[in-house]
């Protein structure tokens, strides 16, 4: 069975961009649609992972092949910024990660005893920020997933987390990362021999996943913006005016490109540097299949 593994919907919440963060949408992509998309492009199992909120729900709740995630913005022991993915959860699960969400031993402990699989979200990329040694020491000791292909990222950070969680033992999820309906279901996670969703989980848990499909890459990303800045347009008619912004978008896009290519190198070097006096296998060492930007055959086992 496949299913996509990070998803968002309009109820998202707003983009971080500052100013645009009072206009903006993260996504414009209704539920509804995100259900029908996903199903189109032959996921057997559909979830939705929006930023700190479960209103996708209402919508697809009827839907015998759908089973409620979330995507919650955290801070780390060390304070720094993470998205998790948590996986299969309830209402009242919602509201005990969101209450935890700043107090990290604690939110790791709820997650713990309620026995709710979670992973660590785009490891290898500065989106929610900077990182530090502790946050890969956390990552390993207590986070069971790692997402290792994520429709959004460029491959090398891709090619590391699948790296750092081969090396640490960590279920492998991937997920598109879709903010447009453009992207869903290009990137997903897939359990060989599962036939519903308690076989699907189950096979995740115990590590029998597999990641398939694509990673980010210089146009991908800046055909999503614009798609997003049009949605904005639509729905707020008079940011017509910002119209001539949308020209600034791919040269945005590469600088950011540029910071993300310096921040895998920075933490693949750090974490080389861990691995040797450790007397341990570096990255570069480990077997780890790289996920391709063009094709949707690439894979790599857990």
């Amino acid at each position: 069975m496949k299913c996509d593994l990070h998803v968002h919907t309009l109820h998202s919440g707003m983009c971080t961009v500052p100013v645009l963060d009072r206009i903006c949408r993260e996504s414009y992509s209704h539920p509804p649609e995100v259900y029908e998309t996903l199903k189109r492009r032959g996921m057997d199992l559909i979830t939705v992972t929006d930023h700190d909120s479960i209103d996708a729900v209402e919508p697809l709740r009827r839907e015998r092949d759908f089973f409620l995630s979330e995507e919650v913005s955290c801070s780390m022991t060390s304070a720094t910024k993470l998205h998790m993915g948590v996986y299969d959860i309830t209402e009242r699960d919602h509201i005990e990660l969101q209450r935890r969400r700043d107090d990290m031993p604690s939110l790791l402990a709820y997650l713990e005893e309620r026995g709710l699989l979670f992973s660590v979200n785009h490891v290898f990329s500065g989106l929610t920020g900077p990182r530090k040694d502790a946050d890969f020491e956390e990552f390993a000791s207590r986070f069971p997933a790692v997402e290792t292909l994520n429709g959004q990222m460029l491959a090398s950070a891709n090619r590391y987390a699948a790296a750092f969680a081969t090396r640490m033992n960590k279920v492998a999820v991937g997920g598109s990362d879709a903010h447009t309906l453009a992207c869903l279901g290009r990137t997903y996670t897939e359990v060989p021999g599962a036939r519903n969703r308690t076989e699907f989980l189950a096979g995740l848990r115990q590590g029998r996943s597999l990641v398939a499909g694509e990673s980010g890459n210089y146009w991908k990303l800046t055909q999503a913006v614009w798609s997003i800045g049009r949605d904005l347009m639509r729905e707020r008619p008079w940011t017509w005016m910002l119209s001539p912004l949308l020209a600034a978008v791919p040269g945005v896009i590469m600088i950011n490109l540029l910071c993300e290519l310096a921040f895998v190198h920075k933490w693949k070097g750090a974490l080389d540097g861990l691995c040797q006096t450790q007397n341990d296998v570096c990255l570069d060492g480990v077997e780890a299949p790289v996920p391709s930007c063009a094709s949707s055959d690439s894979r790599s086992h857990s």
